[in-house]
């Protein structure tokens, strides 16, 4: 197993993956991963979805698709690198964001995870009981050599995909981790803004020394 600083630097969002089968371990071994993180309350009401019927993930691939097509596609276009971010790098995360959505259903596990909130209503902190077990399981699956992203974008149809997907009155999803072996590279990943522009201390226009 590498180091954990080694796997944190070099976990990527790997989103062009083969469509070979996983083992189930490790599947259990992500999912076991996930249900260490800390939750709201210890209340556990985390739900995790594995799909693996590619019926399933065929019918929520439309609308993902079509939430690129209408939203993220034309973002991607006329938007400027992000901070830190060269265009060409841009341009092959655009091109890996695109392969994605046309091969979404190939990837051969889905992990969907989800909040039973019974008759309760989710609210702006909800994802702070579900969010952490995903970075637990994005981790395991860079460890195991496995490429993985977090991706919500099925959101933007959430009625259509929760349907779909088959979860029951109370149970919502927020997010998909798709799941394979890579067909590219780990890391190193991009370091983005530097810390000194993004920390501050103690008041929002004090600069935190780093």
């Amino acid at each position: 197993m590498p180091d954990l600083f080694e796997t944190m630097q070099t976990m990527r969002a790997m989103r062009r993956l083969k469509p070979d089968p996983v083992p189930d371990e490790l599947i259990r071994k992500i999912l076991a991963a996930g249900i260490c993180a800390p939750n709201g309350a210890n209340l556990q009401t985390w739900r995790f979805l594995v799909v693996k019927d590619e019926a399933i993930k065929r019918q929520v691939q439309v609308y993902y698709k079509r939430a690129f097509d209408e939203v993220m596609g034309p973002q991607y276009r006329t938007s400027p690198p992000p901070p830190g971010v060269t265009k060409e790098a841009y341009l092959r995360q655009m091109a890996a964001v695109e392969y994605l959505t046309d091969h979404f259903h190939e990837a051969p596990v889905w992990i969907v995870a989800c909040l039973d909130h019974g008759k309760g209503t989710p609210n702006r902190g909800s994802g702070a009981s579900i969010y952490p077990a995903v970075q637990n399981m994005l981790l395991t699956a860079r460890a195991l050599g496995l490429g993985a992203t977090l991706t919500t974008r099925h959101l933007m149809y959430e009625k259509e995909t929760e349907a779909a997907l088959g979860l029951p009155l109370g149970v919502h999803s927020y997010a998909i981790i798709p799941i394979g072996y890579p067909m590219g590279k780990f890391g190193p990943v991009g370091r983005g803004r530097p810390l000194a522009d993004i920390v501050f201390q103690d008041r929002w226009d004090n600069r935190y020394a780093v």
